[in-house]
């Protein structure tokens, strides 16, 4: 079963197919074994208007629904999920933005995005990962300005961005409710990207550091209001975990495909080994997984576009969906036997590919308490 889609997005999804198929899939390969950015790969995204999916109508962008989006990630992460994660990620940037920014700021990372440019968020620090409020970076008054300091860690689309929803401290006595959130473009002075991370997987994607040296931007780079910057932020969150589980079912779908289409072939006793049920119900138990997944995607989304709460159904989503990407992903590799161990085939990506899915936007283990803090309630 796929997203039940406008047809719209289906006339979309088959032009992604074929993008992703043709530009992407095998050419990834060796961006993978480098770890170089393939600017000319996204070159013809944003030719495609791949990265502007997320812009609301209002502002340019196609008018599309969050399920119809979703099925055009999903088959980018099929392809490759650092690519897929690259794209979902300039709509994460954009989200602070869209959620509590002024109609200036709208249409100004609107048309960034419309330009061809990325989004990024920042959000995680060094000391501050699972518990954002302990961040240190600081956004100091001075008249009309505010001056930045800090250092944020493991920010997508940190080296390439137009522009960055960055998180700070402007009263750190009132811990989590002393955090605001500012919108600073790139080439802002004291602003620049520092260490890039060499990673295990989701290779195709830029992870680097944000640093701000007195970074001085207007009052009007303020996002709502002061101390609202933790509130943005977890409603940022809220929604981006649905994103990632999108791509983890991505990830999913081609363990799958890539584990039945060897079964196929490989010859083993004098038969293909998927003839074997023990394979078979690997096989179905892989299905079940995956269309579950991406039904918890569908209904947090739906949940979004008609602004009812999702915060639980968005962490289910990519709780689920990501740890059922390393399962799939891991019995893949054991239906390819030997072979799936070695690079020559695409499953070992797969299983490095899924792995991050249970870490970032907030690890798998912070979203079971979401999860179980809604189910138990305050007692």
């Amino acid at each position: 079963m796929a997203y039940l889609i406008s047809e719209e997005a289906q006339d979309l999804l088959s032009a992604v197919k074929d993008f992703c198929d043709s530009e992407v899939k095998e050419q990834c390969k060796e961006y993978d074994r480098s770890g170089e950015w393939p600017k000319e790969m996204y070159d013809k995204a944003i030719e495609m208007q791949l990265t502007m999916l997320e812009v609301p109508e209002q502002y340019g962008g196609m008018g599309l629904s969050r399920v119809d989006v979703a099925a055009l990630i999903e088959e980018m992460a099929k392809a490759d999920a650092g690519f897929a994660t690259t794209i979902s990620a300039s709509g994460l940037g954009m989200k602070p933005v869209l959620i509590a920014g002024s109609e200036e700021q709208k249409k100004h990372v609107c048309d960034l995005i419309m330009g061809g440019g990325f989004g990024a968020f920042a959000l995680t620090e060094p000391g501050a990962g699972s518990d954002p409020s302990a961040a240190k970076t600081t956004a100091v008054k001075d008249g009309d300005s505010y001056i930045l300091n800090g250092r944020k860690c493991f920010i997508t689309n940190g080296g390439i961005a137009s522009f960055y929803c960055v998180a700070a401290m402007t009263d750190k006595t009132k811990g989590s409710k002393g955090m605001s959130m500012f919108l600073i473009d790139r080439g802002t002075p004291g602003l620049s990207s520092g260490h890039e991370e060499d990673k295990m997987g989701i290779r195709l994607s830029n992870t680097c550091d944000v640093v701000l040296e007195d970074c001085r931007v207007p009052a009007s780079a303020l996002i709502g209001e002061e101390g609202q910057g933790f509130k943005i932020a977890m409603a940022t969150l809220d929604q981006a975990r649905a994103w990632m589980g999108c791509v983890a079912t991505g990830i999913a779908q081609r363990g799958m495909e890539e584990a039945v289409a060897y079964g196929k072939e490989r010859i083993q006793f004098g038969k293909p080994i998927l003839k074997n049920q023990a394979l078979k119900f690997k096989v179905a138990d892989m299905k079940i997984k995956i269309e579950t997944a991406r039904q918890m995607v569908a209904y947090a989304l739906t949940l979004m576009d008609q602004g009812k709460p999702h915060t639980t159904e968005a962490a289910i989503a990519k709780c689920y969906a990501s740890d059922i990407a390393m399962e799939v992903a891991s019995e893949a590799i054991q239906m390819f036997g030997g072979y799936g161990y070695t690079r020559e085939y695409p499953v070992e990506k797969l299983l490095r590919d899924a792995k991050i899915f249970q870490i970032f936007e907030g690890t798998n283990e912070i979203q079971r308490i979401v999860i179980s803090n809604a189910v138990c309630g305050k007692f």
